[in-house]
């Protein structure tokens, strides 16, 4: 009940939604306090069995439903060494990988909360990688400074999605890439679709891996749960379940209905502006 108010306030007042975003996140990060939670998104599993299979480390086994959303996200275009931001890096997981398996010369993680950038930056120590706090509607980064934005399952908690893609826009080097991930319900999915096209950017590829996603869902659902019981008092046990998308959460059911749609997509800055 609770996860279905908050997710009802953000859409009636979408000048909140980044605020309660943040209070909810930082809430969470701070009642679960294991290092091994190093993602936050719902996951990614390929439906064709005859997919090659993405070769992880052992060390990484245990992330790989999301990892393989990373990989198909941030995996659509050669990113060896380019430079790259992450918009919403929360506890670094993804921006880990990406500078580990992709080999991009840099991979700067920029998210909202504090706390999250605190944590990556006691935890990962990789040449190239770096965190920092900021705004993803106000980026603190000159203009032209990256080949590559990425932006996984983080936009939805935006007040402005246009302000975002302006931003995005911005910060990228002509001919840069915008790799981008996210869900939206059917009302402001025709939305999403018009942001993305004033953004003066090219759609270059969108893809719908709702599928995909609801799988992954499926396939790491009984683990999720065994880890929040874990680590987690009774009393925020739903909201954590919620928050994780487990199999019948109010976000699965949601997926599953076709009420909710998640897409990915790749959109190129122009090489020569108009």
């Amino acid at each position: 009940m609770i996860s279905r108010i908050f997710v009802i306030t953000c859409r009636i007042f979408p000048s909140l939604r980044r605020l309660l975003w943040k209070r909810l996140y930082q809430l969470l990060a701070g009642m679960y306090k294991r290092e091994d939670w190093i993602f936050m998104n719902y996951g990614y599993a390929p439906l064709d069995p005859g997919e090659r299979r993405l070769r992880l480390d052992d060390e990484d086994e245990q992330d790989r439903y999301f990892i393989q959303l990373y990989h198909h996200v941030a995996g659509a275009v050669d990113i060896g060494g380019l430079d790259v931001l992450e918009v919403g890096s929360g506890r670094g997981g993804g921006s880990y990988y990406i500078m580990r398996y992709l080999e991009p010369r840099s991979v700067v993680g920029v998210d909202f909360s504090d706390k999250a950038v605190t944590f990556c930056n006691d935890n990962y120590s990789v040449r190239g990688l770096s965190f920092r706090q900021g705004d993803a509607e106000s980026l603190p980064f000159d203009d032209n400074s990256f080949d590559a934005v990425v932006n996984v399952e983080s936009s939805h908690c935006y007040s402005s999605m246009d302000d975002f893609l302006a931003q995005v826009r911005r910060v990228l080097r002509p001919g840069g890439y915008f790799l981008f991930a996210d869900l939206r319900d059917n009302d402001r999915g025709a939305m999403l679709n018009e942001q993305l096209n004033r953004s003066q950017m090219t759609l270059i590829r969108r893809s719908d891996i709702t599928r995909n996603v609801i799988e992954a869902m499926n396939q790491d659902s009984d683990r999720k749960m065994e880890l929040i019981a874990e680590s987690v008092s009774k009393p925020f046990l739903n909201p954590f379940r919620e928050f994780a998308g487990i199999r019948g959460s109010a976000i699965y059911e949601g997926l599953a209905a076709g009420e909710v749609i998640y897409q990915s997509f790749v959109l190129q800055k122009p090489e020569y502006e108009r």
